[in-house]
């Protein structure tokens, strides 16, 4: 049964907190990708929907997301932290309870983090990533799961009141149903990588009873590029693309300066890491992208996303050498300075831990 790996007693606590709070504040990672939008919209309007009037729920994250997320229901009263810090701390402070999804330590939300640390109300957590920190009164969190969206999905289905519209636990509600299947949808490679388990497909199927139009959110997702983005991609795969044939490693590196010449902007090389996986015989993607210092730090940020396929776990360099994780087939990390030296780091260390074939 849907439902049965969340833990009924967390699920009755976050279910007992979500009642009694008044002004709730949601919060996702930086960078937002499109499972934790989904995520946080969907608890967003189920929180308004069974409220009655009465719950002040507002939505933050730490930076802007990308414009082919904008049309998720619910995502116009998004408040970014970066562009209205006074407005977002005020939220926080008032908070009686904080929600966090899709992220398992405090850091990830950047600026607003020590603003939800110093707020002693009740918290809860729901991730899929490894280790999560203890700083939540209710931890949700299944890093086996193919998303967060997917932990949101059951979660909603333990709960015994009903979103809005919904007849059953399957039909959740069309504006849930539709944010939820968008992380579903994202956080799999449009389900080509951690979505093996049937019951994936049972969520799906539910969903889709719940009135999404699956097509079309795929339309909006992915084939929305601005003409920038386009040619973005294929200069990372023309000009940047590096082959490791001993290990079947691409590597794709992109500059602050590269990045300017294509007009960047939040989410633009939003699925490039999975690009060469298309390939025969490449079994291993990287992606670094530099980005400009974080607010009281000097050097600059790479981004890295590793990718593959297989029995082939990335998630363990992504761990020990850039201070990331994620799942087997999926992770992430970052380097503190140029993309030069991140690359030239992940160039000495990666024949420890990718598979000769």
């Amino acid at each position: 049964m849907i439902g049965d790996t969340i833990d009924a007693q967390k699920a009755a606590e976050a279910k007992k907190l979500m009642q009694d709070a008044q002004h709730v504040v949601i919060f996702t990672h930086m960078g937002p990708d499109g499972d934790a939008m989904g995520s946080s919209l969907a608890i967003w309007h189920f929180l308004k929907a069974n409220g009655e009037g009465e719950k002040d729920v507002t939505v933050i994250v730490p930076n802007a997301f990308p414009s082919f997320l904008a049309w998720l229901p619910g995502a116009d009263q998004v408040l970014v932290f970066e562009q209205q810090p006074d407005v977002c701390a005020a939220r926080i402070a008032e908070a009686d309870l904080c929600i966090c999804l899709d992220f398992n330590d405090p850091k990830r939300i950047a600026q607003a983090s020590d603003h939800l640390v110093q707020n002693p109300c009740p918290k809860i957590l729901i991730d899929h990533h490894l280790d999560p920190t203890d700083f939540a009164t209710v931890t949700i969190s299944h890093p086996e799961a193919s998303s967060t969206c997917e932990l949101v999905y059951k979660v909603l289905s333990a709960f015994s009141i009903q979103p809005s519209g919904a007849s059953e636990h399957s039909e959740i509600g069309l504006q849930i149903a539709t944010c939820i299947y968008t992380g579903l949808m994202t956080d799999t490679g449009n389900f080509s990588y951690n979505s093996n388990n049937p019951e994936l497909y049972e969520i799906i199927a539910a969903l889709m009873r719940a009135g999404i139009q699956k097509d079309q959110i795929y339309d909006r997702v992915f084939n929305q590029s601005t003409e920038d983005r386009v040619r973005l991609t294929g200069y990372s795969l023309y000009r940047k693309m590096r082959l490791y044939s001993e290990h079947h490693l691409a590597l794709i590196t992109l500059s602050i300066d590269e990045l300017k010449q294509f007009n960047y902007k939040q989410g633009d090389t939003e699925g490039i890491v999975n690009m060469p996986l298309q390939m025969e015989d490449i079994f291993y993607s990287v992606f670094m992208r530099e980005q400009e210092p974080k607010p009281g730090t000097t050097k600059n940020v790479v981004k890295i996303s590793f990718r593959s396929q297989g029995d082939r776990p990335v998630n363990i360099m992504a761990g020990d050498v850039f201070r990331g994780g994620g799942h087997m087939n999926a992770a992430g990390g970052e380097y503190y300075g140029s993309i030069q030296a991140a690359a030239g780091l992940f160039l000495r260390e990666y024949p420890k831990y990718l598979k000769k074939e």
